[in-house]
C-alpha cells in the first residue's frame, strides 16, 4: 500500500504496522484475508493488546463491547473498522 498524504502513512498502513508490531507476525503484512483468530495470530489477550495500541495510534477510544471476532476476523475488517472510525 502506497504512502499518502505527501509521504505519510494511510490509514490501512497504520493499522497493518500496529496489528503486525501486537500480533508479532508479519503475515498479516502479506495477507489481508488470514483468518486471525482460527490460524492464532490474535487471542482475546492481543485483542486487548491491539484495541489499545490502536487507540494510542489514532486517538479514538475503542471499547471491547463493540467487537466481535467477525468484525476483527481479517487484516482486512481491522482496516475497515479503523477507517471508518477515522473517517476514511
Amino acid at each position: 500500500m502506497p504512502a499518502s498524504n505527501g509521504g505519510r502513512p494511510s490509514t490501512a498502513e497504520r493499522v497493518i504496522t500496529v496489528l503486525a508490531d501486537v500480533a508479532e507476525d508479519n503475515v498479516v503484512r502479506t495477507d489481508p484475508d488470514i483468518p486471525l483468530f482460527e490460524q492464532d495470530v490474535l487471542d482475546s489477550l492481543r485483542t486487548v493488546d491491539l484495541i489499545l495500541a490502536l487507540t494510542k495510534e489514532f486517538g479514538v477510544d475503542i471499547s471491547p463491547a463493540e467487537l466481535d471476532r467477525s468484525s476483527w476476523a481479517t487484516p482486512k475488517h481491522i482496516v475497515a473498522f479503523m477507517e471508518a472510525r477515522v473517517g476514511v
